[in-house]
């Protein structure tokens, strides 16, 4: 358990648990301002996800196993021994906070059945137990993949990285940057590619945040410049995470991905996923059956609170595509690498 709080938030504090409150630290505000969020209730956590104060799948996922950690206490307070029945609604608005990233529903899976084991008991130390064993092991997981993925790269190479995949955006360490990172502790990656990743621009914001914060070369470009960077050769992998992965092995990660992966096929360039196990979802057969959230136009139609386009001007904001499985070289889960990966290599791998 946390016993002290940061000043402020530091690239492995997305989420912290601190003198029985949840803190997470207000990646809308990165880089201008380092703050944390205090929250004190499953509701407020579950805005907390859908405002994208805390993002990145595993990063979701560790919040909102605290965030259950919050609502068993309040239900115990409610209702005393009938918790169980009490706790139930803010259970379904977790759950619900977020469509695509997996791991939110498979943490208030696990801290559910978690629950349903528990007497009628104050609940609050067995789950926050629970929760704090869910963001250790995602640090555990993220430094395993960091190692697996970085023993695929036989550089030193130069890569490209989409979105956020770092240890903000997860429990720390970080999954597509944890495997950048030891990558370049041992001399195979020299310089980072960083899409700035509209419209949320989590590539500018964080991921270049991140990279000079541990004093790894970062270069910040804009998503539509990586077919030139890539015909220009120097380029050996594109290096991502993801919100989801279907079965047959299809990745759903932030929208600009799928071109990425045709962009690095044509020109050469191998792609990497680095998510935890937790990220997969066998229960979907393949990418098509993933569900795409779709966020507010205005999300697009302005920047930094500036409206960019015309008044009137109608706009489609996507936050996920989906990469086929055929595109990717290679999934790096805690569990091992899958090569080239097929739906009876995903089982093999899930078990």
């Amino acid at each position: 358990m946390q016993t002290t709080l940061p000043a402020v938030p530091t690239p492995d504090d997305a989420a912290l648990w601190h003198g029985g409150r949840l803190y997470l630290a207000d990646q809308r505000l990165l880089p201008d301002r380092a703050e944390f969020l205090a929250l004190d209730d499953a509701p407020g956590v579950a805005e907390a996800i859908r405002a994208m104060v805390v993002r990145g799948a595993p990063a979701i996922g560790v919040a909102a196993a605290y965030g259950v950690v919050l609502a068993a206490r309040t239900a115990y307070r409610a209702a005393g021994p009938a918790w169980h029945d009490a706790i139930t609604p803010d259970l379904d608005l977790l759950a619900q906070a977020r469509p695509t990233a997996v791991n939110l529903a498979w943490a208030v899976r696990r801290m559910a059945g978690l629950i349903a084991r528990l007497d009628a008991a104050d609940p609050e130390p067995a789950l926050l137990a629970e929760a704090l064993s869910i963001h250790a092991e995602d640090r555990a997981a993220n430094r395993r993949m960091g190692d697996l993925g970085a023993g695929l790269i036989t550089g030193p190479t130069d890569v490209i990285t989409h979105c956020n995949a770092g240890a903000i955006a997860t429990g720390g360490y970080g999954t597509a940057l944890g495997v950048i990172r030891s990558a370049y502790a041992v001399g195979k990656v020299r310089r980072v590619y960083a899409d700035e990743t509209r419209p949320w621009m989590q590539g500018a914001r964080l991921t270049a945040w991140e990279l000079m914060d541990s004093g790894i070369p970062v270069t910040l470009q804009a998503d539509g410049a990586a077919a030139s960077l890539m015909a220009g050769g120097g380029v050996g992998w594109v290096i991502v995470g993801s919100d989801r992965i279907a079965a047959n092995g299809d990745v759903a990660n932030k929208i600009g991905t799928y071109g990425l992966a045709i962009l690095a096929r044509y020109h050469g360039v191998k792609v990497m996923v680095a998510a935890p196990t937790s990220t997969v979802d066998m229960d979907l057969s393949c990418g098509g059956d993933i569900p795409i959230e779709e966020r507010d136009p205005e999300e697009l139609l302005s920047c930094g609170g500036r409206r960019l386009a015309p008044a009137g001007c109608a706009a489609r904001n996507p936050v996920f595509d989906v990469t086929p499985a055929a595109l990717v070289d290679a999934i790096v889960t805690e569990r091992g690498v899958v090569l080239a990966p097929t739906l009876e290599k995903m089982r093999a791998l899930m078990g």
